[in-house]
């Protein structure tokens, strides 16, 4: 791959130049597209300013409304950006034209999302059947697409849970699904092998829950979308950390023996060995539901069985400590199910840490598991546990390493939590050309949502023109994907589904 050549530096500070420097300016530059964007404002009903000069903008957030940037347990609070706290100076913006950054602060873009094409013969190596050798730097674009289109099916992992973050088997449970071509099958529950002390646990009853739910099974029904992806696709979606009980399982990093009923040819199978905490909560069963484990294998085996006969991929996702989880999964399927039915089965991770050993690593790969492990460079949770000398923990897969640096709307000193924020992922990946590329200036996808979530780490020129199209950050109803809540998207899916296991 050819090397671009950087782009030029473009601000929207000048430095001071002569009156008659700037009167025979010849093209108009930065500042009078920011001049045609407060009239387009004004032009759509926004208040016109009064003719003393304003105030410094500040970031976007209801005066004496609590900030919500971080509603689930994914990170620490402590490691979030305090409201106040004095940060570098913004870097200069990149220049953009009033109609380009007004659409990318709608929901959607005006045109709908980017055309998908015909992936049918190229299908198994955007699964990752040689290890996407050629596809990742530069990265292609029916790859980035699927990446995106996964990283989507794991929002909808965490709307569930926040629908519903009560459920229970047998309880209704609703899963905003972002593609109407693919039908929810079954839920998935997983159950932490700790608990609360009874007197905690009485105060304090929805954190004492050790069963909740983590994900979905869904599988694509629509005859056109099978016919352009070229195989029928089982999806199993699952979302991070978000419970209490959940984070004590995560911070116990022993290594434990990683066991299960397939029978493997390789001597070093039997010395795979992973997290202490991720295998619990992959494995302990509920009072009233069976392992997350059990739950899986239970599905996926129903519905390849149903499809025998057809091309039929198994694709599994996750975000953080989903993302762990993901590999258990796609290792158990590997080596059982999906080998004897010859279903190819793919992870693609967003922010996962490590998971288990090395010997653990070869037996994904020895199993035909293919892993693409998508990184924020500056993301702490791929870091953990720490790779130690043999026996510790190591890598699995292929990486994709993406750097929060290079997008044009977020602040380079972005805090830890956007660094791993899901929607952050989302929107490197869409912007990703290659490592040696600026941030792709045709991405379609919206920044609302990022606005919406990280107002703190979005430059203030993106949180003040959000202010000006008069767009509600703090309170009310929040936008179609946000981890803050959950309206209906035109053409997405919605499927409500009995937890029954």
């Amino acid at each position: 791959m050819s090397t671009a050549a950087a782009p030029p530096s473009l601000t929207l500070h000048r430095p001071a130049v002569p009156a008659a420097a700037r009167a025979s300016a010849a093209a108009p530059g930065n500042t009078a597209h920011l001049s045609n964007l407060d009239k387009l404002f004004r032009n759509r009903g926004a208040a016109v300013e009064s003719a003393t000069p304003a105030a410094a903008v500040e970031p976007v957030v209801g005066a004496g409304t609590r900030r919500r940037q971080h509603p689930l347990l994914r990170l620490p609070s402590f490691l979030a950006r305090a409201r106040g706290e004095s940060l570098r100076e913004d870097p200069a913006a990149p220049a953009m034209s009033p109609r380009r950054l007004e659409r990318l602060l709608q929901p959607v873009a005006p045109d709908g999302p980017s055309p998908r094409g015909n992936i049918a013969p190229a299908w198994r190596r955007l699964h990752g059947e040689d290890g996407w050798r050629g596809l990742l730097d530069p990265l292609h674009p029916d790859l980035r697409r699927e990446i995106v289109r996964y990283g989507e099916f794991v929002d909808a992992a965490y709307g569930a849970f926040l629908s519903r973050p009560d459920a229970e088997p047998g309880h209704r449970a609703r899963v905003p699904l972002p593609d109407a071509a693919y039908r929810v099958t079954a839920p998935l529950f997983a159950t932490s092998s700790v608990g609360l002390p009874t007197w905690l646990a009485a105060a304090a009853p929805c954190a004492a829950q050790r069963t909740s739910l983590v994900g979905y099974v869904a599988v694509c029904d629509s005859p056109a979308e099978v016919r352009r992806m070229g195989r029928r696709d089982i999806v199993i979606a699952l979302r991070g950390t978000c419970t209490i009980l959940e984070w004590a399982e995560n911070v116990r990093a022993g290594l434990v023996p990683a066991t299960d009923n397939n029978a493997d040819a390789s001597p070093d199978a039997s010395k795979a060995k992973v997290e202490c905490g991720f295998w619990n909560i992959y494995k302990t069963a509920g009072d009233r539901s069976p392992s997350l484990s059990e739950m899986v294998v239970s599905e996926v085996r129903r519905l390849l069985d149903q499809y025998k006969g057809e091309e039929v991929s198994i694709t599994v996702t996750g975000h953080s400590l989903g993302a762990a989880l993901a590999v258990l999964i796609a290792d158990e399927l590997a080596g059982g199910v999906a080998r004897r039915a010859k279903a190819p089965v793919a992870v693609f991770s967003f922010g996962g840490p490590r998971v288990g050993n090395r010997a653990f690593a070869a037996r994904v790969e020895a199993r035909g598991a293919r892993v693409l492990r998508v990184v924020n460079a500056h993301d702490v949770v791929p870091r953990f546990p720490p790779s130690l000398p043999l026996p510790g923990y190591a890598d699995v897969g292929r990486e994709l390493r993406l750097d929060s640096r290079a997008s044009p709307f977020l602040r380079p000193d972005a805090d830890p939590a956007c660094c791993h924020d899901l929607e952050a992922y989302i929107h490197l990946v869409d912007g990703f050309l290659g490592s040696h590329c600026p941030f792709r200036d045709n991405a379609k996808r919206s920044i609302l949502r990022l606005v919406k979530n990280q107002g703190g780490n979005v430059k203030q020129l993106y949180m003040s023109k959000a202010k000006d199209m008069r767009i509600q950050l703090d309170g009310g109803a929040d936008m179609p994907g946000s981890m803050l809540g959950r309206v209906d998207m035109p053409g997405a899916a919605s499927t409500v589904v009995e937890c029954v296991h």
